[in-house]
């Protein structure tokens, strides 16, 4: 039986009582005059996940155009293919919650090819991604869960401890497509009772990135700690002088932007959500890291609330030295969207002159933790009940022969979490290198950020962390997304509250929400 608290349950009744349907989308329901929401730096985890940005994540930032469809990726080997028309007449349901327009279209171009091979046919549903852990539980009570779901990370552990995930069939993927295909990062994420709960499609890691111009010209080394982050924002912060603001990221007490900024900086301080049993959001670790966060952002950074919007802003107009965003910055930052263009004074005669005078760290450390970056996956999950066989050569089939073409939807934000093949272990990555990404402009990133870079980001993918995942506290770690428990104590942080007062607050009703998901 499913266990959820009162309030959620009283949810689920009126979902139920409205009558909740998910819609199938049609290829032929697209179109390229659709507009595409704008890519925020990550999705938000369970019960109320933001609309990707992120990808992710805070309140939705201003709709922007659909991306021009990709160009044709380059041929990429195949697996060993399910015989062809070996599944004719079994159907299974695949829901999605990529819902824009052009990846709608991307992902039934899949399904076709995937159904012309086999014989199969896949039934599409969008699902919004908002609804969909609601949707979940209600289509377990009626026994009508999807065979096959594309869906975050931040759902996955909560899933397989319900009982919605076939973690077995996830697993045997893994296996059959060989684990060391894949990103260890991702699949550290992934793994419940040392399984594979689900099957690792795409993801970004959280960036640091700076400006390598005003650095090199002030002498100062790459921000790959506290103290060279803390520095370097003194050095520079100059706003009634040279208009340049140390750093900005997010401070919003409203948005789970500023809990995903602040994750990556408590990770890594080694401020852990939890040691495997108890809470530790009141320890040492996580006291430096809230007291790190106000002095950096009181101090060095923009006056006023900021979010997704006005930190990509303030980095683009030159007003910033530094800025922690997810990768679907990057694209725009090489001048390739025009509804999010660079603006500063020297961009005017060269729309790429921010992407060629920044610098990007992944990882940093404090002075008491380890180098960590903040990861998310998208991952493809069995559902219990689901028609394991067709499920799960679907799920392989799109890792391998249709792979190259879903990530060519955003290369920028959909690093590959499975590199390569039995015949080629790296087939994925230097297919991903030679996508094109952009709206209005396309170009690949190796183009703009070079290969070295590239490289870089790829290689992080080992390392992504998360709070909660390796502790199996996945329903926790949603409940605080969805109470926004830390934006709010980090609001009242910047507002003059001791560190150790908030990081007590947190304790308490972090404590107070794994009771209520106990009962």
């Amino acid at each position: 039986m499913l266990k959820t608290h009162s309030h959620r349950t009283r949810t689920f009744r009126r979902v139920l009582a409205a009558g909740v349907a998910l819609t199938v989308v049609a290829a032929s329901c697209s179109s390229d005059d659709d507009d595409d929401a704008d890519e925020t730096p990550a999705e938000e985890p369970a019960e109320e996940p933001a609309e990707e940005p992120a990808e992710e994540p805070a309140e939705e930032p201003a709709e922007e155009p659909a991306e021009e469809p990709a160009e044709e990726p380059a041929e990429e080997p195949a697996e060993e293919p399910a015989e062809e028309g070996a599944f004719e007449g079994r159907n299974i349901k695949f829901w999605s919650t990529e819902t824009q327009p052009e990846r709608l279209e991307a992902t039934q171009a899949i399904i076709q090819r995937f159904e012309d091979s086999t014989g199969a046919q896949v039934e599409l549903t969008a699902a919004d991604e908002n609804q969909l852990p609601e949707l979940m539980l209600v289509n377990a009570a009626s026994g009508t869960l999807p065979d096959v779901v594309f869906h975050p990370v931040d759902y996955t552990p909560g899933w397989a401890a319900q009982g919605l995930l076939d973690v077995e069939a996830s697993a045997a993927v893994v296996d059959s497509l060989g684990a060391d295909s894949f990103s260890a990062g991702a699949l550290s994420l992934v793994t419940f009772d040392g399984q594979a709960a689900a099957v690792p499609s795409d993801g970004w890691g959280q960036l640091l990135l700076y400006r390598t111009d005003l650095f090199d010209a002030a002498g100062l080394d790459a921000p790959d700690s506290y103290a060279d982050i803390l520095a370097a924002a003194e050095a520079l912060h100059d706003p009634g002088g040279s208009g340049v603001n140390g750093i900005t990221a997010a401070t919003n007490p409203g948005e789970v932007f500023t809990q995903q900024t602040f994750e990556h900086i408590a990770l890594a301080n080694g401020c852990e959500l939890t040691d495997g049993t108890a809470i530790t959001l009141d320890t040492p670790n996580c006291i430096e890291a809230i007291e790190f966060f106000t002095d950096l952002l009181n101090n060095y950074s923009v006056d006023g609330l900021q979010d997704v919007v006005t930190t990509r802003a303030t980095y683009f107009a030159g007003e910033a030295a530094m800025i922690v965003w997810s990768p679907f910055i990057l694209d725009e930052l090489a001048g390739l969207r025009d509804s999010a263009f660079p603006a500063c004074e020297e961009c005017g005669d060269n729309p790429a002159f921010l992407a060629e005078n920044t610098g990007i760290v992944q990882s940093f450390s404090g002075p008491s933790g380890e180098p960590a970056q903040y990861g998310q996956v998208s991952n493809m999950g069995i559902g219990t009940g689901a028609d394991t066989e067709v499920a799960q050569a679907f799920i392989e089939f799109w890792l391998s022969d249709g792979y190259l073409d879903w990530l060519a939807v955003a290369p920028e934000g959909k690093l590959p979490m499975r590199r390569g093949n039995a015949d080629d272990p790296t087939a994925y990555i230097e297919g991903w290198k030679t996508l094109e990404t952009g709206v209005d402009r396309r170009a690949t990133l190796v183009d703009f950020y070079g290969a070295e870079i590239i490289d870089t980001l790829l290689a992080g993918t080992d390392g992504f962390s998360r709070w909660g995942f390796a502790q199996g506290e996945g329903a926790l770690v949603g409940a605080l997304y969805q109470t926004l428990i830390v934006p709010e104590g980090l609001g009242d942080a910047l507002a003059g509250s001791d560190a150790s007062d908030v990081a007590e607050t947190m304790q308490s009703r972090a404590e107070e929400e794994r009771g209520l998901l106990e009962e």
